[in-house]
């Protein structure tokens, strides 16, 4: 049965939002320049260079996009996460484990700030 009286003090809550803030800027500044290079990929350019090795450029650049495009949507996907962890920061039901109603032991959330599931719910050994 979940306890919803567990809960992080408002000084934990403030020490993870605070490492949640600082890994929200990081992420947004790496997506920032993700986009960025590929969207200077995706300028033809002026480059005037002979068809035989511009055909075996074109596959590595297009190799070297798909891996930006990939990154981009991870990066995406973690911003979101932390987005939502820090919604569950202010409506109080951040740390505790959705699938036991434990507290999260901090070691983990310091290292995962926006999961919501503790190792033991994480590895299935409830």
């Amino acid at each position: 049965m979940k306890d919803s009286t567990l809960r992080y003090s408002a000084d934990d809550l403030k020490e993870f939002d605070q490492i949640i803030s600082e890994k929200l800027a990081n992420a947004r500044k790496e997506l920032t320049y993700i986009k960025e290079a590929l969207s200077r990929k995706n300028d033809p350019g002026t480059e005037n260079t002979a068809s035989e090795y511009r055909s075996l450029d074109d596959g590595a650049e297009t190799a070297e996009k798909e891996s930006l495009s990939a990154m981009a949507g991870r990066l995406q996907k973690f911003i979101q996460q932390l987005e939502f962890a820090a919604i569950r920061i202010k409506n109080g039901t951040y740390g505790v484990c959705v699938a036991s109603g434990k507290l999260i032991p901090k070691e983990r959330l310091r290292a995962v700030p926006h999961t919501q599931h503790s190792i033991e719910a994480k590895m299935g050994t409830l």
